[in-house]
């Protein structure tokens, strides 16, 4: 999950909510307006919603090498 921050400035920053013994609930994103007090911590790293759809097509569309590279190593392995 990326922060976005879109068009007026606002991020949008992932959070996940877990039960006390640690298990995970579910994954939502949380709107920080420029102001809050952890908006200049996210800041930095946010993208914009075109730059993170750009990076997930990028992602799948290069995933192929790298799980080829990946299965192959698998495969080396098990023969060992």
């Amino acid at each position: 999950m990326y922060v976005i921050r879109l068009a007026d400035g606002t991020l949008r920053v992932p959070q996940s909510l877990t039960s006390e013994d640690g298990r995970l609930i579910g994954n939502a994103y949380v709107e920080l307006e420029p102001g809050d007090p952890d908006y200049d911590t996210w800041l930095p790293e946010s993208l914009t919603e075109e730059e993170a759809a750009e990076r997930r097509g990028r992602w799948l569309t290069d995933n192929d090498e790298l799980e080829r590279e990946f299965l192959a190593f698998k495969a080396e392995q098990e023969d060992a």
